[in-house]
């Protein structure tokens, strides 16, 4: 995928999750209330798009670990 922009990534984030949910038969709001969702559906959507949304959470969570510790010598 080539580089994009952040509105252009997050318009083929929200894209990738409807296409999905519609292969998956779950009803997805693209207005972004889907609250109705079950944590396993939210799951099966967000692992279909290949850890592309939790993957890089997880990252960044490790990384402002990392540098606050490296900061105040604890967490």
């Amino acid at each position: 995928m080539p580089q994009m922009n952040p509105q252009d990534y997050a318009k083929y984030l929200m894209e990738s999750k409807v296409q999905i949910a519609q292969e998956l038969g779950i009803t997805f709001d693209i207005d972004g209330d889907n609250g109705h969702l079950s944590s396993r559906d939210a799951g099966r959507i967000g692992g279909r798009l290949g850890g592309k949304i939790g993957g890089n959470m997880v990252k960044r969570m490790v990384a402002y670990s990392e540098e606050h510790l490296a900061r105040n010598g604890h967490l």
